[in-house]
């Protein structure tokens, strides 16, 4: 589980750095005064005064050393956290498959994982860094009570003043912070769905339109992003009306004890810079506010990372076709039966079409005998094992799927056939066996075409995605997967499947007549229910299943 407190600690050797270098840091900014001010005393004395000149070099050279660590150490504190929270939760999206993202937008999701990341990764420097902003005014605190216990009372009365500033400060803006980063993340989330379908978009003639839309936010972000300046603007002006406050009382204080010979003119200048230390401690409205986007970052990170993840057993499968079992399968969501008490019996090595009218369940019936959703009730064999229980390698090497909108990943053509691309042999083979070579070899650079540069149709893309699932040992599942296809290559690909070598069973969810009558098996679906599983030219003759495809 993602906490500010967990994410704080992933920095582990840094903070330690980080810590100790803001220590020697405060140690400097306390030590200087002090000699500085002897070294006022050993000037009006005449004498002595080149030894604490040295000593006061020395401790800011120091210093600076001391800032350059830590600006070093920071940075790559919060570039390796970055890292390991944005590899977290990119594992966790896609480890929680379609279902376990359903609830997030696209473009909020990348704003989460990208921004938002890098904002909860300042949690443990910040935190360090203002941790340790406490040590000079306690110190402050410490040494005017050395140096007169009256100076040390005027500095306190004073500081309490700044730190009620500062903790009305922490408090309004831990609130906007979260509303400014959730008003980013709805603005990405409506772009991303733009340019989706950015093409009906430029053919509606409605771009101005979607403009505003996108951009509508803005207002709503300006407004907040207003609210988090005059926030830190009225928490500034307090504190810079308190931290003179304290700097007089003190001087007032001096002076009197001054004239009154219980302090040296060096003491009085020491207890000045005490004083500027204890009214600069409202320079923590930076450091606090970096805390509070770390903490609405941490919180925006942490509800990805609630993302369920679809649990895989350890199981691999016995040798079989592809024997493909539903048992008493319902799947619910958001209180619609999607499928109700679904029972199925397909033999291995069969081509079994699934049809149906809009909305009766044929993708989500395609998705669970794929597991890429699970069933409310009920479970899914393959040759005897049910998939939960398979290990997710296993799964993904018997199961192959493709899609009527297939999103093909990788840098050239050949890696999304292939990804992992260990065999050409095996890449050209799928293209080859789904008609996709015919393509990419006219493409200028054959497969290896970059992916985003590639002219491709709606037919070529679905080709692809075929391609990338072809491999599969045991079960092809294809959802409207030839849907974009032309007449002839589509009977070319249902030509392959129906005479598949492999003799592995194919699940093909379709609208057309033609691949409905090439499948050894129709299974006939209606309101999430199986209407009848039978040979095409069985139910052809009832009226109702001819009304399926129109």
């Amino acid at each position: 589980m993602i906490t500010f407190g967990s994410v704080a600690r992933r920095g582990r050797g840094w903070l330690p750095l980080i810590g100790l270098n803001s220590l020697i840091g405060s140690a400097v900014t306390l030590a200087l005064p002090t000699i500085l001010g002897r070294s006022v005393d050993a000037i009006v004395a005449g004498d002595g005064y080149t030894r604490w000149l040295i000593a006061a070099s020395a401790v800011i050279a120091l210093g600076i050393v001391a800032s350059l660590v830590d600006a070093f150490a920071g940075a790559a504190c919060v570039a390796e956290t970055t890292a390991w929270l944005r590899h977290r939760l990119v594992r966790q999206v896609v480890r929680g498959g379609p279902e376990g993202s359903r609830d997030f937008e696209t473009g909020d999701l990348v704003t989460r994982v990208s921004a938002n990341a890098n904002d909860a990764a300042q949690a443990g420097p910040a935190a360090v860094t203002a941790i340790a902003a406490i040590a000079p005014p306690v110190g402050s605190l410490v040494f005017l009570a050395l140096i007169d216990p009256w100076l040390a009372a005027a500095f306190f009365g004073g500081v309490v003043l700044v730190i009620l500033v500062l903790l009305a400060f922490a408090k309004r803006t831990a609130d906007v912070s979260l509303a400014y980063q959730e008003t980013q993340g709805r603005i990405a989330a409506r772009l991303s769905e733009s340019l989706t379908g950015i093409r009906t978009i430029a053919a509606a003639g409605t771009t101005g339109r979607e403009e505003q839309r996108i951009l509508g936010l803005l207002p709503e972000l300006h407004k907040q992003g207003v609210v988090t300046w005059r926030i830190l603007a009225r928490s500034g002006a307090q504190a810079a009306v308190v931290g003179p406050l304290v700097l007089v009382a003190v001087l007032a204080v001096g002076g009197v004890q001054l004239v009154g010979g219980h302090i040296t003119a060096g003491e009085l200048f020491a207890a000045s810079q005490y004083a500027v230390l204890g009214a600069g401690l409202g320079t923590l409205t930076g450091v606090i506010g970096e805390i509070a986007r770390a903490k609405a970052g941490v919180q925006r990170a942490a509800e990805v990372d609630a993302i369920v993840t679809v649990p895989h057993g350890s199981l691999t499968l016995p040798v079989g076709p592809g024997h493909l079992t539903f048992d008493h399968v319902t799947v619910v969501a958001d209180g619609n039966v999607l499928l109700n008490d679904v029972n199925l019996d397909l033999p291995g090595g069969l081509t079994v079409a699934v049809v149906g009218p809009s909305g009766a369940g044929k993708s989500v019936l395609a998705a669970v005998a794929a597991r890429l959703r699970d069933p409310s009730t009920g479970h899914v064999s393959l040759d005897g094992v049910p998939l939960q229980a398979v290990s997710r390698h296993e799964l993904r090497y018997a199961v192959g799927c493709a899609f009527e909108r297939p999103q093909l990943v990788g840098r050239t053509i050949g890696e999304s056939i292939a990804p992992d691309a260990i065999s050409p042999v095996r890449t050209l083979a799928a293209a080859r066996a789904t008609h996709a070579h015919d393509f990419v070899s006219r493409l200028p650079n054959g497969y290896f075409t970059s992916l985003r540069r590639a002219p491709m149709s709606g037919g070529e893309r679905q080709r692809l995605g075929l391609a990338r699932a072809w491999p599969a040992s045991r079960l092809l599942v294809l959802d409207d997967a030839t849907s974009s296809l032309d007449t002839a290559t589509e009977r070319q690909i249902s030509r392959t499947l129906t005479e598949d070598r492999n003799h592995r069973t194919r699940l093909i969810v379709t609208h057309r007549t033609a691949t409905a009558a090439r499948a050894d098996l129709v299974i006939w679906l209606d309101r999430g229910q199986v209407r009848a599983v039978a040979p095409h030219a069985d139910l052809w003759n009832d009226t109702s299943y001819r009304e399926v495809f129109g």
